[in-house]
């Protein structure tokens, strides 16, 4: 079987920065999350500052809740960047061997980054809705993954598909502008554009700067999916004025309009940057510090594989 080791390696890395970096901060992760989904309340709130989240964990001695639905965060993170790298990877290397070109055009770049982005979309569509449900949920009462799952018909597990498949532009964006950046930084040294890495800390600066651009552009739609993942949560009273729309993009949009106004559409919008600024940040970091070492490693299981073991002679 012909197996793409490039996109594979690209793929690997890829899933294991992300692993490291949703781990690393998940607690802020929580706080953020709930926070959204909260902060939407039109009339008493129950969290003016994300802080307030983290200071709510503490005195009801729930520290290791901020924790709650770690496990099926991991699982669909990974599962989600192995799929979207080697999608990208895949797709790109395609790209260049029909168009016969040397370079990806922007363009293009976008085209191929939300492709790879749509088929993740669907992948990991209900781990995604389960995880963001176990981590809006009171501290120290989430459900298991399977009982987040199956407490609903099997098309609640796909609540905000539609809104995921918009979003596709966000990685298409953050993406596009850090590989327009790398090739730029990399344009000074003489070393091959193969073996040629960015350091850590100019990777960590252009994955903040990438993701810091296609955040501000797409938070609206960021915040309607929370809404949609959160909306069969029981909380406060203006969930269920939200919950009785439509769980469409159009519906959501309405419902914050009439709940908030337009500053609804952007009620998170720091706790957000902060947040997927950093993840992205490591994960793009992580990625760019061991993508050598996984191709190494793919290239020493394939020769291995690949040889014929000698035979033991029988005395």
């Amino acid at each position: 079987m012909n197996v793409d080791l490039e996109s594979l390696a690209e793929a690997t890395s890829g899933a294991i920065g992300s692993l490291l970096s949703t781990t690393i901060l998940y607690p802020l992760d929580t706080c953020k999350t709930k926070y959204q989904a909260e902060a939407r309340s039109h009339g008493r709130q129950r969290y003016k500052h994300l802080s307030d989240v983290l200071f709510e964990a503490i005195a009801n001695r729930q520290v290791f809740s901020l924790y709650q639905g770690l496990g099926t965060k991991n699982l669909q993170s990974f599962i989600s960047q192995f799929v979207y790298f080697y999608g990208y990877s895949y797709f790109k290397r395609l790209y260049l061997e029909k168009s016969g070109n040397k370079s990806i055009g922007t363009k293009a770049n976008l085209l191929i980054a939300a492709a790879a982005g749509a088929c993740t979309a669907v992948a990991t569509q209900p781990l995604d809705t389960a995880s963001s449900r176990m981590q809006t949920s009171d501290f120290g009462k989430s459900k298991g993954l399977l009982h987040t799952l199956t407490e609903g018909t099997w098309s609640d597990a796909f609540d905000g598909l539609s809104i995921s498949l918009l979003l596709t532009s966000n990685p298409a964006i953050q993406y596009t502008v850090f590989d327009q950046l790398k090739q730029r930084a990399l344009k000074n040294k003489q070393n091959n554009d193969d073996k040629a890495s960015l350091s850590a800390f100019m990777a960590f600066f252009l994955g903040a700067v990438s993701k810091s651009v296609a955040t501000c552009l797409t938070y609206p739609a960021i915040r309607c999916k929370v809404i949609i993942q959160s909306a069969d949560s029981e909380e406060a009273n203006s969930k269920k004025e939200i919950k009785k729309q439509d769980k469409t993009i159009s519906g959501v949009l309405y419902g914050i309009w009439k709940a908030e106004g337009i500053l609804g559409y952007f009620k998170g919008l720091k706790a957000q940057i902060l947040k997927t600024v950093l993840s992205s940040a490591l994960l793009l970091m992580i990625k760019e510090k061991i993508s050598a070492t996984t191709w190494v490693l793919i290239l020493s299981i394939r020769r291995f594989l690949l040889l014929p073991r000698p035979r033991v002679k029988n005395l």
